[in-house]
């Protein structure tokens, strides 16, 4: 055999190799009938973000963690810096999580309780056990709204797609939310894209990239992974939080008493 199509044929079983290769390698992940990646499930993280994002050693309300930001702090102006030290000193009271108010975007996807994805072609319906809040990720091309007063806890959200990876703008945002339990906050004036990917199918890389002229000197970006719930009967369950101030006035009668 002619030495240059032995080359040939040895490039053609490379190149073979190499495609079975890729094609082995990528992950098998649910989607859609449209062919779109479908994030439909209940996930919850396993990181210590909630908490505190930036690197921090253990506390009596935190556990140690190297944080999840990329370049490790966030870049706060001065006058911002000095109020989230305020926020910090004040965690035990002021953290808005503690009146039971919705946890805002993006920490209620790091919160450490389940939340559940509903999608279609048209939306993604996001319901979080946390004070049942809902949000809605629209990905049917419309845009945000040109002119506004209104500010919401979790934000307006327009989705679209790229490649497999959807990619999410959100803005109109209200002032009531913290970014975690440290105290680290944002302005009306915040602006994040998040970017939800499948790493397999049981497991989403979220990452969301957070600017705020009045609060941040630039951007900057938190990645979490969110592992699905696979346990038999999981569901989402009225959070303790909303039926505290009943059960101080109504105990639940405990086993063995007639009261």
């Amino acid at each position: 055999m002619p030495a240059e199509m032995k080359g040939r044929i040895a490039a053609l079983l490379v190149g073979t190799l190499l495609a079975t290769s890729v094609a082995t390698a990528a992950p098998k992940i649910p989607r859609l009938k449209s062919g779109k990646p479908d994030f439909s499930g209940i996930w919850e993280t396993t990181s210590a973000a909630e908490y505190d994002l930036e690197p921090h050693s253990g506390r009596a309300d935190a556990p140690p963690s190297a944080g999840v930001i990329d370049g490790k702090y966030i870049p706060y102006l001065p006058a911002a810096l000095e109020q989230k030290k305020k926020n910090f000193a004040a965690r035990a009271t002021e953290d808005p999580r503690l009146k039971c108010w919705t946890l805002g975007t993006p920490r209620g996807i790091y919160y450490r309780e389940p939340f559940q994805i509903f999608q279609r072609d048209r939306d993604l319906t996001l319901l979080f056990q946390f004070g049942h809040s809902v949000r809605t990720i629209h990905t049917n091309g419309t845009l945000h709204p040109e002119v506004t007063d209104n500010e919401f806890y979790l934000g307006d959200s327009r989705g679209h797609w790229e490649g497999d990876t959807l990619v999410v703008d959100v803005t109109d945002f209200n002032t009531e939310t913290w970014l975690d339990r440290a105290g680290n906050f944002h302005s009306p004036k915040l602006h994040v894209v998040e970017r939800w990917r499948f790493l397999d199918e049981n497991t989403i890389e979220y990452r969301a990239t957070l600017e705020d002229p009045e609060v941040f000197s630039r951007p900057w970006t938190l990645s979490v992974q969110l592992h699905r719930h696979r346990e038999k009967d999981f569901q989402l369950i009225e959070n303790y939080c909303f039926t505290l101030g009943y059960d101080e006035f109504y105990p639940v009668p405990q086993q063995g008493t007639t009261e």
